[in-house]
């Protein structure tokens, strides 16, 4: 009589098989995607260029005024545009006179001329502050002229030899103003003024 042992292991082995397949876990069935949006990635923020200069402050001289300061406004109603302490006061027996912030040193760097009670006139003599239009303190007569398409009529300086007065209309901006640049014998814009005609041509401010 043959042995069963052969036939046995072989059972044996099936069977073990057979339980290890059962056991082993089945892969999870893929899934589509749910009705719910994906969240959209935020956009790059944009490069800084480090190499870039920084802007400047903005002019608040204008052919109207500076800031808030309206010409041919009452001398209370420049103070109050001004919103700051201004220096200056009349003299007896006068009726023009300039005022200025607390913080000039000298009145000819910057000062608002105040005639008759009404704001008329500034004048400017720092290269700091920037004429309607763009020009400065320390351009050149070409420079300036450049800037304004050669508009700027030329006179002749009354007390300095060889220095001229530069004047240009605000035309229907404010048809009463004028921009005056003063330049020395040596072509350079050493002071500006913009203000109501006739007290923007006073070559000698209030005096």
């Amino acid at each position: 009589m043959k042995s069963m042992l052969p036939i046995v292991m072989v059972v044996t082995l099936l069977s073990a098989c057979q339980r290890e397949e059962a056991a082993a876990p089945t892969a999870e069935p893929q899934t589509t995607a749910t009705s719910t949006p994906m969240a959209e990635a935020p956009a790059p923020a944009p490069a800084v260029d480090d190499t870039a200069a920084p802007a400047g402050p903005v002019s608040q001289a204008s052919f109207l005024g500076y800031g808030d300061m309206k010409l041919g406004s009452t001398v209370d109603e420049a103070r109050a545009a001004w919103g700051g302490e201004l220096n200056g006061a009349p003299m007896e027996g006068t009726t023009c006179h300039y005022l200025w912030p607390k913080w000039i040193s000298k009145p000819a760097e910057f000062a608002f001329m105040m005639e008759e009670g009404k704001f008329v006139r500034y004048d400017v003599g720092t290269d700091k502050e920037t004429a309607p239009g763009g020009g400065k303190v320390g351009m050149t007569v070409d420079e300036v002229q450049k800037l304004y398409g050669g508009a700027l009529k030329a006179s002749p300086h009354k007390y300095t030899e060889g220095g001229q007065y530069l004047t240009i209309d605000a035309g229907d901006v404010a048809p009463t103003t004028k921009l005056v640049f003063e330049a020395d014998a040596a072509g350079k814009v050493t002071s500006w003024r913009v203000g109501l005609s006739p007290q923007v041509e006073y070559v000698e401010g209030c005096s």
